[in-house]
């Protein structure tokens, strides 16, 4: 499946841009002040973090209904480390809880399918190639 994303600078705004996925509005992205950005959006890593933690929450109620477990829903917390980055280590820590669910084996086997979903898989495990090309204005 391909699938377009479209990301164009905001030109009244510093670093902020506009992303254009299809069928969706108003996502922006930008940099802390921090670094020089407004804050006025999520950054680049926080979407990054944000796909693992929604990502394992979908897997894992997919599951518990396909099960037909009592789950009435989950709450995720992704804390990140990136004090390495520069050195090749990301941390991510994702603490889940399942609400509705009593069963420890359940929470348990929750918690091992969330490790299946495909962005953890794509995160852990994958060969991710990335090409990036310059295109004329014609061609964009």
């Amino acid at each position: 499946m391909n699938k377009t994303i479209e990301i164009v600078s905001e030109r009244s705004s510093v670093f902020r841009q506009r992303v254009r996925i299809a069928g969706f509005e108003d996502l922006h992205v930008d940099v802390p002040k921090t670094f020089g950005g407004e804050g006025s959006a999520p950054d680049p890593h926080d979407y990054f973090d944000l796909s693992l933690g929604a990502c394992k929450a979908i897997t894992a109620q997919m599951y518990a209904q396909r099960k037909q477990w009592p789950l009435e829903g989950i709450s995720v917390r992704v804390n990140r480390d990136d004090s390495e980055e520069r050195k090749g280590t990301y941390r991510l820590e994702v603490v889940m809880t399942f609400h509705g669910i009593e069963d420890e084996a359940q929470r348990a086997r929750l918690e091992e399918i969330s490790h299946k979903c495909p962005i953890h898989r794509l995160m852990t495990s994958a060969t991710v190639e990335v090409t990036t090309r310059t295109a004329t204005v014609a061609e964009a």
